[in-house]
């Protein structure tokens, strides 16, 4: 055997043991920080300095890993351990590899359409006789390095060659008759009956949190303005009102060429109040009780129901206290009840009378 050959065989060990320590400490920090997760939830948490959120979480994984780990992955993985603190994780995820059991693939095998798993962000389909959802339409934006996708059942997707955006809500605005769809950072308000080269659609960015939910107020009567509430990793339902000035759609009908255009968020009105001390997983407008609602996996302030106003001012809003959380939530009118679910397995129904 070669000194060459002993060099790099010391080196790939040396690789393995840095490796080894690497999953250590990564299994410490994932530890840390589902205690201090159930902590929080608990009530018993007090924040400080070695508070870990995304930033740090992101910034030690890369330190452990290396620069090639990829932040949608990373994402992924700090969002799933923070909702659900009794999953069951493996470190390979951070890389965007999952472990898939042999009775889920035989599962997904025996369907009637077999979809073979390529990788974490494509899948090849085979459809038989009842019809799945399908890409009808592809745009490609190269001076912004991005693509966006429509389906057949309008599902509006966005990918980014750099950092995928992935779409985590998507509502239509009844007023300006458009779609509004909400990525980590950014709003996107669409016109869906543009089509091929005079397709028009307007991105609204930097938001301050990652955007996780959003939904569309239905009591506007002005014929030309749409309200639109988002809920944000950060506890927030914030409260964007948009008109139609605010994308010139009247001049833009009159050009004939594709309209991809980015505005600046600081140019529109947003307001925002904090009702929950996590993220906040879901928020709708309720029109029967001219109310919003809006849940989230904190333990004290699980759910809150207020009037639009209140996201103004400090006045007391509805709200009550779930162990575990709340991860959704819908309105009866006939009985008058919310129900709401959670990591907890049942519903609450809470009487507004």
């Amino acid at each position: 055997m070669s000194d060459k050959d002993c060099d790099k065989e010391s080196c790939s060990a040396l690789d393995v043991v840095h490796f080894k320590n690497a999953l250590k400490q990564f299994q410490k920090l994932v530890e840390k920080k589902v205690t201090q997760k159930t902590e929080e939830r608990l009530g018993l948490y007090v924040k400080d300095d070695d508070e870990i959120d995304y930033d740090k979480f992101y910034e030690t994984v890369q330190a452990l890993f290396g620069p090639e780990i990829k932040d949608c992955n990373v994402k992924a993985f700090f969002r799933k351990i923070s909702s659900n603190l009794d999953a069951k994780t493996e470190w390979c995820e951070i890389f965007g590899y999952f472990i898939v059991e042999s009775d889920a693939i035989s599962s997904q095998l025996s369907e009637e359409n077999t979809v073979f798993l390529v990788s974490q962000k494509q899948q090849i389909t085979h459809t038989g006789v009842k019809r799945r959802d399908v890409i009808k339409g592809i745009a490609k934006v190269p001076h912004l390095d991005f693509t966006v996708t429509s389906s057949q059942k309008g599902v509006l997707t966005v990918f980014n060659n750099q950092d995928t955006a992935w779409v985590t809500g998507c509502d239509f605005l009844t007023q300006l008759k458009r779609v509004v769809a909400v990525t980590e950072r950014t709003v996107i308000v669409w016109d869906y009956k543009s089509k091929g080269s005079q397709s028009n659609c307007f991105v609204i960015k930097p938001m301050e949190n990652g955007l996780l939910c959003v939904c569309t107020v239905t009591a506007s009567d002005h014929l030309a303005k749409d309200n639109i509430l988002m809920g944000d990793d950060g506890g927030y339902v914030n409260l964007l009102t948009v008109t139609s000035d605010d994308f010139g759609l009247k001049q833009s009908k009159a050009k004939k060429q594709s309209q991809f255009h980015v505005l600046d968020s600081k140019n529109f009105k947003i307001v925002k109040r904090k009702l929950h001390d996590d993220w906040v997983m879901k928020v709708k407008y309720i029109s029967d009780l001219n109310c919003f609602g809006s849940c989230s996996i904190d333990s004290i302030h699980s759910f809150v129901l207020g009037d639009i106003k209140r996201l103004e001012d400090n006045m007391p809003v509805k709200e009550f206290s779930v162990p575990k959380g709340v991860n959704a939530f819908t309105y009866c009118g006939k009985s008058n009840v919310i129900v709401t679910g959670g990591n907890i397995k049942y519903g609450v129904h809470s009487s507004l009378e």
